[in-house]
Parts: C-alpha cells; structure tokens; sequence
C-alpha cells in the first residue's frame, strides 16, 4: 500500500476537512437553491432567520399510506445495566473505562438507564406516535463470551420490549450487532478473525429462534464502514486499532457476518425480513478536474460500493482492490464462495444517511456545508435524495428503510422547562422533503427512523453531544419531549409535512 494510499484512508476514515474554503457555485449534486439557504442557516442549532420551522414551504407533503415514521436507538447507547443479568463485557466497555479514550471518560454503564425504564421509554413512543421502532440487541447480553447457550434473562429482556411495542401498535426492527462485540472474541482476535462471523451466524440463529416470529425486520451488521475506519483506521471508537493493514480484513468478515445471518435465517423457518444497515456517504468532486473525478470514483468505492457491490452483485470492486493491491489482507483472507455467501439474497436495504464528502484531486476532503455540532457532520440534505436515488438506479428497486437521519444541537431546558431544539426541526424538514421528493422519483422507501429516540451515550463523544428527539436529564433520568418530538408527533399524525 503506498504512502499516499495511506494518507487517503485516514483522511478517509476521519471525514476530516482539512481544506476548508468558501463554497463554490456548480459543484455536482448541487442542492436546489431552498435547501442551500436552510443548510446555511442550520450551521448551529438556532432557529434560521425569518423562517417559520414548524411550516413547510410547499403547503404540505403526504407520503405514501402505512408510511413507516420511527425512531432508532442501539444498545450500548442506552440500556446501561452494563453488569446485570448475565451480561458480559463488551469491546465498548473495555473502550469507554479505558482512560482518554471518551470525552470526559464517559461510558454505557448507565446511559439512559433503558433497560430498567423500557416500559417508560414505550409508552413515549406511544405518545410520540410511532409506527416503527429499530433497536439493537446486546450480543453480550445474549452470550457473555459470544459464543454457547445464549442466556434466558437476556432474552427476556428483549421479548418484554418486542411485546412491549407490539402492545403499543409499534413494529419492532431488530439490528443485530450495532458495535457491541463481546470483549471475550475480541481477546481472541475480533474482526480480524474470520471465526467471529462464524460466531455470529450462531449468536443470530439464538435470537431468531428466542424472538421468533415477533419481529418483522432483522437488520444484521449496522454500519460495517464504521466499525473499520473508526474502529480499526483513526482509533476513534472500539477496539481502538489503528491498523491499516487490518482495517479491510475486518470490513471482508463484517459483511460476511453479515451474510452468515441472512442464511440463518433462512435456514431457521423463521419468519420476517432481513438486510443489512449502511452508512452511505454521497462522494462529489470538489472541483471540475479530471484528477479530483477519479479520485472521488475511488473514494465512493471505499465509502459505498465496498458494501453494497458485495451484497447486490457479489463482487467487491476492483478499483478498490486494486487500490489495496493483491498482498492485502483483506485480498489474501476472501475465499472461494465468500461472495456467494455475502451476497445471500435480503428483502430490504437499511440506509443512513448524515453527510456528503467532497473529494480533491489529491485523494483529500474539504468542507463546502455548514456542519452540526459534529464537525464531521456538513448539513446538506439534497444528498439524501442524491443517496436513495443511486440506489435505486446502480443496484434496482430494492425496498429501502432510511433507519438513522439527525444531528445532534446544544439542547438545555428554557426556564419555562421546555427544550426548544428549532435547529433539528428544521434540518428533518428538510431531510424529510428530499426523501419524499425520491419517493416521487421511484425510491422504494417505506419508513424512515430519526436518530435518536434519547439522548444517549455518543460513543467517544460520551454526553457531550444531545441527537434525541427526547431529552434526558441524566442526573435523574427524566425524560423530557423537545420541540421536535412534538412537531414530529404532527408529522406522523399527518402522514406528511
């Protein structure tokens, strides 16, 4: 791998933008005029000037009948009860409990305390309105070390929440593995051991056979991508590898992981649906060059078509294999039928959608959108649009969820007690015009699930940052609905905006 290789997966895999300049007028994929002047305003979490943010501008949008209007949490990030009931550890708790690894040393020990207070937490999603609630299962919880008889209370924790929703005239959608690895296959090599995806076909046949026919929609892998740029490039989130060598070996097991499940289920008679959860990332030059064209065709190799290509068309792209070179890891470790496998046929794509990257001819990044409180994070929702319609054309009519879409803001309740976040209802206005606008392109999109719920534990950036549509006080655990739950609630009322 050459130097300049190198160089370009960190910056890569840090979405940094170390180029910052003012934008420029005719970049590909340019928004419509409205929704540049809504990402400007929305460079922080204030309200935009001169604009009514609980008003759509057209008069109204209505999406389709039984559109799918959700919300999205993982485990880690709010269960807490990181010792009870036969839960083991996870590369997350190793992580977060290692000093200077979180800010403010943070950790998932507590987060939002949902495992004792689920009952609570469904009856806001009641209130809220949803009609769709994706969650993620605790591996650990179910098998301590990852592997063996999965444990009982474990998986009575998760059946009292899918009946739980299911009482609640809530659907469940299930993610598998949101990133909580049993520390115990991480001693014995993580990700960079094939035999951990062997582990997790059995630990999700366990929670097949343990929820059964319950749960309507099984997400496997939740954002492959991450796991290898945060968690094995820049060092950032767990295991805190910077290994470049290993990073895309670990991305070839992820997503065979991930077609191992789709094969168990198959094989379990159980019903329900299942596919994969992407974080895709629309990659545009940053300029009109030949140079920085090429360079963004491979760069959207690492972001998107390195996961979707091996689950549509069962192959991984050759552009990035060559770019990785045949001595590879990840080149030396696929084998024969591994594609096959990784390519099991699903029944949905799972997308989530934050951000654009802009691509110069040298291979790097630069900014050209106002960014959240996540400086990695620039607010453009036209590539929301410009994501579920490249779908849809490069890899045909699969039937897409959006399952995470938010920003997180500097909520604090107002002396009246009430937290007025205007900033995110506005950015989901927004995002949620550009996803209806692919609906009426021909994107087969049947739900959408705002990020987050809560407030929860933001992996590295611990509770430094709020993403939840619902406040938690976390000195006493109360929960409070800001002003996007409420215009939320609207939303779903009205099927529309």
């Amino acid at each position: 791998m050459s130097l300049l290789t190198r160089r370009r997966l960190l910056r890569r895999a840090a979405l940094s933008a170390t180029a910052a300049g003012a934008a420029r007028t005719g970049l590909a994929g340019a928004t419509a005029a409205g929704l540049a002047a809504s990402a400007t305003a929305l460079g922080g979490c204030d309200s935009p000037p001169e604009r009514d943010t609980d008003t759509a501008p057209d008069g109204g949008l209505r999406f389709p009948p039984g559109f799918g209007w959700g919300a999205a949490t993982s485990a880690y990030q709010i269960e807490g009860a990181a010792k009870e009931d036969g839960r083991g550890e996870s590369v997350w708790d190793t992580f977060s409990r290692t000093p200077g690894r979180t800010r403010n040393g943070d950790t998932g020990d507590v987060a939002a305390d949902h495992y004792h207070r689920y009952a609570q937490d469904l009856d806001l999603m009641r209130e809220l309105g949803l009609r769709s609630y994706r969650f993620s299962i605790s591996w650990p919880r179910i098998q301590a070390d990852g592997s063996g008889r999965p444990n009982q209370r474990g998986l009575d924790f998760y059946r009292r929440v899918v009946d739980g929703l299911h009482e609640r005239d809530i659907a469940p959608m299930v993610t598998l593995f949101h990133w909580d690895l049993p520390q115990a296959l991480q001693d014995d090599g993580g990700w960079e051991n094939r035999d951990t995806a062997e582990r997790f076909a059995d630990y999700a046949d366990a929670v097949f056979h343990g929820l059964g026919e319950q749960v309507p929609v099984w997400l496997t892998v939740n954002e492959p991508k991450t796991v290898v740029q945060n968690g094995y490039l820049t060092g950032h989130h767990a295991p805190g590898h910077q290994d470049e060598a290993a990073a895309y070996l670990v991305a070839h097991h992820l997503q065979l992981a991930h077609g191992l499940a789709v094969q168990a289920l198959r094989a379990s008679g159980v019903p329900g649906r299942v596919g994969p959860a992407l974080n895709l990332h629309p990659c545009y030059p940053a300029d009109d060059s030949a140079e920085a064209a090429a360079a963004t065709r491979l760069h959207d190799g690492y972001e998107n078509r390195l996961y979707l290509d091996s689950i549509f068309k069962g192959a991984y792209p050759q552009d990035v294999l060559d770019d990785l070179g045949p001595d590879s890891r990840m080149a030396r470790g696929v084998r024969d039928g591994d594609l096959k496998i990784i390519s099991s046929p699903v029944d949905l794509l799972a997308v989530q959608y934050y951000t654009p990257i802009y691509v110069t001819g040298s291979g790097g990044t630069v900014r050209r959108w106002p960014t959240s409180e996540a400086d990695w994070q620039q607010i453009y929702p036209q590539g929301m649009y410009d994501t579920l319609t490249r779908v849809t054309r490069d890899y045909g009519p699969v039937p897409i969820t959006v399952t995470e879409n938010g920003l997180p803001c500097p909520d604090a309740p107002g002396p009246d007690g009430t937290v007025d976040d205007a900033g995110r209802v506005a950015f989901l206005r927004d995002h949620f015009t550009a996803a209806h606008r692919a609906i009426g392109d021909g994107v087969p999109l049947e739900s959408y699930h705002v990020w987050s719920l809560l407030d929860n534990f933001e992996w590295n950036e611990g509770y430094e940052q709020r993403w939840g549509l619902i406040y938690v006080d976390y000195p006493t655990q109360r929960r409070v609905f800001k002003r996007s739950a409420h215009w939320y609630r609207e939303v779903i009322r009205r099927n529309g905006l």
